[in-house]
């Protein structure tokens, strides 16, 4: 593998940013990739060691923040409202005065969904790790989300998969599905009102992906907008720094 190659992997998915130059690192790395005559080769055990490193930084960072108390409650970027089928239902309570009930609700969605958020570290480690040469250029030479692109387009199955159960769980520990049956019967006693209904789980699962790659997206943008910000040895060493 080319030593521009693996720098690609690092600078997608590290935390990292660079010191400033006339020349952007995304310009240097695109240089460094078309150009035949690559400079010395990092061996493959630094290369995996570093793809690692870089990783765990940039998927801690953002399941870090994520995973947190109110990660994803008090973040307006991500913030998961109730579900649409439940609108009529928080406009009836509201207006007799009973808004905390769907307020409870709506924090136990948000509460069950950083609790999930972690789950996903792993996933991005296992799919780094496959990612070819040629996936690599594409992303190099695409749209600032390409690897998010690429990460979306080959996780989210496994990733669902991941976060259900766990996403199940929370919302009966947070008291979300408490909060969600007194919201619903209290809405029942109500005359002359549709019936409402919502898969919670299936929601919170598909709005906590949304955050997710909302935030890699976010982070891939700025480390190609920008230089490197920080490094230990070894990924300077693969940077090309030492």
């Amino acid at each position: 593998m080319k030593t521009s190659a693996s720098i690609l992997f690092v600078l997608l998915l590290s935390a990292c940013s660079t010191q400033s130059s006339g020349q952007s690192v995304l310009d240097a790395l695109k240089d460094s990739i078309r150009n035949e005559n690559t400079s010395e080769e990092l061996s493959g055990r630094e290369i995996r060691s570093g793809l690692r490193e870089a990783l765990s930084i940039g998927t801690q960072r953002v399941m870090t923040q994520l995973g947190a108390v109110d990660g994803f409650n008090l973040d307006p970027n991500i913030h998961i409202p109730l579900p649409r089928s439940l609108q009529r239902l928080d406009s009836a309570l509201s207006r007799l005065g009973f808004s905390q009930l769907t307020d409870n609700l709506e924090t136990g969605l948000n509460r069950a969904a950083e609790a999930a958020a972690p789950e996903a570290k792993a996933l991005f480690i296992d799919t780094i790790s496959g990612m070819t040469l040629d996936d690599a250029k594409q992303i190099l030479i695409g749209p600032d989300n390409a690897a998010t692109q690429y990460f979306r387009s080959r996780t989210s199955d496994r990733l669902s998969e991941l976060m259900r159960p766990v996403i199940e769980s929370s919302l009966s520990e947070v008291g979300a599905l408490q909060a969600y049956d007194a919201a619903v019967s209290e809405y029942q006693t109500l005359p002359f009102v549709p019936d409402v209904s919502a898969d919670l789980t299936s929601y919170v699962v598909e709005r906590s992906m949304d955050g997710i790659f909302y935030y890699l997206a976010k982070e891939e943008t700025a480390i190609r907008q920008d230089p490197v910000k920080r490094t230990t040895a070894l990924l300077r060493r693969v940077f090309g720094s030492d």
